[in-house]
């Protein structure tokens, strides 16, 4: 991390550099989860096309499915 022989603008500099490399990072990750949560949307529509109601069904790690959809 940063240590003490950093003068000021170098610290400044670090943790710049650092914040906007973890905000790109979060963003992409946002971007994932909203792709994977289109995908689960498309195959509850698929299976409730098929009539299995998933609403009904607990889900052990995640709670209720229909919270999420």
């Amino acid at each position: 991390m940063v240590t003490h022989d950093m003068n000021k603008d170098e610290q400044v500099g670090f943790h710049k550099g650092s914040v906007s490399t973890l905000v790109k990072e979060r963003q992409e990750l946002v971007k994932m989860v909203s792709i994977v949560d289109q995908l689960i949307q498309l195959h509850v529509k698929a299976l409730k096309d098929l009539g299995i109601d998933l609403s009904q069904q607990q889900q052990p790690a995640t709670g209720k499915l229909e919270d999420k959809v």
